[in-house]
Order: C-alpha cells, then structure tokens, then sequence
C-alpha cells in the first residue's frame, strides 16, 4: 500500500466522482480506477459501491475511511514539520467555521496569514456547531471555531464572549422596551435557529428555567431577520450576528447578561500550519481590541 493510493482514495471521497478525482490529482480517470482497483485487491475488499447514481463508499470503505484520513493527515504533520526544520513553510491547513465568524473575522484573518505564511494553502468548511466539532474529531478538519462547552479530547482556545440579546419588530408591543423578561419571553411566540445551530440558547433557557413557545425553526440568519422583521415572532441572537440589522428591528437586552463564548478548537498535537493560523486568529484579533476573555 502507498500513500499515493490512500490520496486518490481520499480524492474519490472528496469529490463523489472518479472523473473529478483525476481533475484533483491531474491524472486520468483510468488511472484512478486503477489505484482504488489495486488498493482494493490489497485490502481484500470492495471500498465503493459503483452505479448509475454514482460512486459512493461501502461499508468497509467508511471504515477504511477513518484511518486513511489520520494516515494523509500524519503524513502531511511529518511533512510540515520536516520543511519547518528546513526553514521553510509548507502545507495545507483546513478551518471550519460557521456564519458570523466567516463574515466578520475570517477575510481579515486569512489575509494576514497569507501576507505571512504564502507557503500553507487554507482552506474553509461551513457548519454548524456540531458538525464543526465531529469535523475536528474525525480529521476532516484541521481547527475550527466553536462554542463552548465542547468534547474534552479537544482542545479549546478561548477568544471572545458574544452577548445573547433579543431581537423584535418595531411593530411588537415591547418595542420601545430597553429589556425583555425571561417571564416575557415565555409568552411570546419564538423563532428558533435549527438544531446544530442553537446550542447557546438551550443552554440559556435551561439556565433560567425558560420554557419557549417555538413557533418556527429554521437555519439562516437572514431568514429569522425577515421573520422578526414582519412581526411573525421574537428571536434570541448572538451580536455578532446582528452588524447588518434592519433598521425595523428592535434590540432588547436580556433580564441577566448571556454570552455564547467563542473560541478555536483542534485535536491535540496540531500540525505546524494549524498552530501558526490559530497563532495569526490571536494576533488580529488583539490588534483589534476584539478578544475579550
């Protein structure tokens, strides 16, 4: 068995397509056949189901998986570190983020970190909280950001604490109200992120004993602001999510001051590349005032 074999296995995966696979690595598609045919033959088993809908991994192939991915990943931590003691700087570094963060930190971030390090490629994953976090655990990424509490085989880099505040209509009665009630919140209909995205607010209303009437889940930022927007419900948000806000909606500060609290998480013994990225997020964000812990 190869590596170079382990990296077209890992390509298929990637792009669901033999043929995209080939454009990824610049070889053919018949030599990507060829390399799973051989690894599959050395493996005694078929890793991808082939058919009309496409190529997709058997259940041996997902648990080959697993250790194909820490395989490539250790290979390129060893290669990392062999340019570092070259004095060179090398490698792919793979961030996993969700919203607010992607639109309000990461174009600075990344432009300071390829002013600084033009060697190590990044490349950026959406999610939400919780596939972030499986994300990280399964090596499909290198860090990413996060909200507390998370699994302890992480490591967790604390950065900023992000008020929680409410968010109404100009037209709902609170409107001219500066806070709202954990009593008054109970009574009023609520708009919801989806599962994976509300971690912060459950925590909230457990804490507090808040039972919500839920009138509407859904997963986009946007999508709760046009609901609030049109007095269909109120909504508990992060302020980070609020730099865009219509000037319809009403901010209402909380009975007791929330915070979600951000930080950056990575599998111990990261790569040199995710130590020097999480290294450039702690340098922007202290020249810019906005770490907060």
């Amino acid at each position: 068995m190869t590596i170079s074999r382990f990296e077209v296995f890992y390509a298929v995966v990637e792009s669901g397509s033999l043929t995209k696979a080939g454009e990824m690595l610049n070889t053919t598609q018949s030599g990507i056949s060829h390399a799973i045919t051989n690894l599959e033959t050395e493996l005694g088993f078929s890793l991808f189901h082939r058919g009309r809908s496409g190529i997709k991994l058997t259940n041996n192939g997902e648990r080959m998986l697993v250790y194909i991915r820490d395989i490539l990943s250790l290979n390129d931590r060893m290669k990392q570190e062999a340019a570092a003691i070259n004095g060179l700087e090398v490698g792919v570094v793979r961030i996993g983020t969700f919203t607010s963060v992607a639109t309000q930190w990461l174009p600075h971030i990344i432009k300071l970190f390829e002013e600084n390090h033009s060697g190590i490629e990044v490349k950026l994953f959406e999610g939400d909280y919780s596939t972030l976090e499986q994300w990280i655990s399964n090596g499909v990424i290198d860090c990413g950001f996060l909200t507390s509490p998370i699994s302890k085989s992480l490591e967790f880099f604390p950065l900023k604490k992000d008020k929680m505040l409410c968010i109404l209509s100009d037209q709902h009665p609170f409107h001219a109200e500066e806070k709202i009630s954990f009593k008054q919140l109970q009574t009023e209909p609520m708009i919801m992120p989806k599962q994976g995205w509300s971690n912060e607010i459950k925590q909230l209303f457990s804490e507090n004993n808040i039972k919500p009437n839920v009138k509407f889940e859904v997963s986009d930022d946007q999508t709760i602001m046009a609901m609030v927007k049109n007095n269909l419900g109120i909504s508990i948000r992060p302020e980070m999510t609020l730099s865009d806000i219509s000037s319809n909606i009403r901010i209402l500060n909380l009975e007791n001051d929330s915070f979600r609290f951000i930080g950056i998480a990575s599998k111990p013994n990261m790569s040199p590349a995710t130590k020097k990225f999480i290294d450039c997020v702690h340098t922007w964000l202290s020249n810019n005032h906005l770490i907060d812990y």
